[in-house]
C-alpha cells in the first residue's frame, strides 16, 4: 500500500522560488542535505551543488538567495516534520506526564526515515541539525531574520512541548528555558558520543540520550 504524502510547511522568506514546486527544486535540497554532510557547511558551495545535479550554478540561485538561507530552510524543514511528529506522537496520549515523555522521544532519539517524504533522508538531515544549526542564528542577522520568521518552526517546536510542561506544573517558571536545553543538549550528547566520548556517558546502541533528559526533566518538573 501506498504511504501517505505529508506536506510540510516552511516559511516563504526563506526562497525565492518553492523548491517543493519543481523536480529542480527538490533536487536542490535532497542533494544540498547529502553535500553538506560530505563536506561541512564551509565547504558547500552553490557551484558545487550544481555541478553534483548537472544544473548551472544559477539555477540554484533562483530558489534561494544564499548558501545560509539554504541552511535556515533545512533547518525549518526539519523543525517544521518534527513538530508534525510531536502532533502525532501525543494527540491521543491522556496523561501529562506520559505526553512530555514522548515528547523527549521525539526529541531526542534517532531519526528514522520517513517514507512519506520521498525526497529527504531525514537521517542526514539531523546530522546538519546536530552539527550545523548554530551557524544559521549565530550571525550578526539574527534579530533581523528572526523577525522574518526565519526561526518561526524551531521556538514552534519548543513552545508546543513547554505548554505539557506546563500541564503537569503550571507554576514552574522555565519550560521554555527547559525544553530548548534539552534540545541543543542532546545534539551536544550525540556529536560527543561520535566525537568525544569521554564528554559523555552515551553507550552505543542504548538510549542514553533520551533516558537522561527524560528523568532530567520530569524530576525538575515535578
Amino acid at each position: 500500500m501506498k504511504s501517505l504524502q505529508i506536506h510540510i510547511e516552511v516559511s516563504p522568506n526563506l526562497y525565492l522560488k518553492n523548491p517543493d514546486s519543481s523536480e529542480l527544486g527538490r533536487n536542490i535540497v535532497s542533494h544540498s542535505i547529502e553535500l553538506i554532510n560530505e563536506l561541512g557547511f564551509e565547504g558547500f558551495t552553490f557551484k558545487k551543488l550544481g555541478q553534483k545535479i548537472n544544473s548551472p550554478e544559477s539555477s540554484i540561485y533562483r530558489y534561494f538567495e544564499n548558501k545560509h538561507t539554504l541552511l535556515v530552510y533545512l533547518l525549518s524543514w526539519y523543525w517544521s516534520w518534527v513538530d508534525y511528529r510531536l502532533v502525532f506522537a501525543t494527540i491521543n496520549v491522556g496523561s501529562s506526564v506520559e505526553k512530555i515523555k514522548k515528547a523527549i522521544k521525539v526529541l531526542t532519539q534517532p531519526i528514522v526515515i520517513d517514507q512519506s517524504v520521498s525526497y529527504i533522508n531525514e537521517i542526514l538531515l539531523r546530522e546538519i541539525v546536530v552539527k550545523e544549526s548554530a551557524k544559521a542564528y549565530h550571525t550578526k542577522n539574527v534579530d533581523n531574520e528572526n523577525e522574518k520568521g526565519f526561526f518561526k518552526t524551531y521556538k514552534q517546536v519548543v513552545q508546543r512541548v513547554s505548554e505539557m510542561i506546563l500541564e503537569v506544573n503550571q507554576t514552574f517558571e522555565f519550560p521554555h528555558m527547559l525544553i530548548s536545553t534539552v534540545i541543543e543538549g542532546a545534539h551536544q550528547q550525540k556529536y560527543f558520543a561520535a566525537h568525544l566520548p569521554a564528554l559523555t556517558d552515551v553507550k552505543k546502541g542504548s538510549d542514553s540520550i533520551s533516558e537522561f533528559y527524560t528523568q532530567m526533566v520530569l524530576k525538575v518538573v515535578q
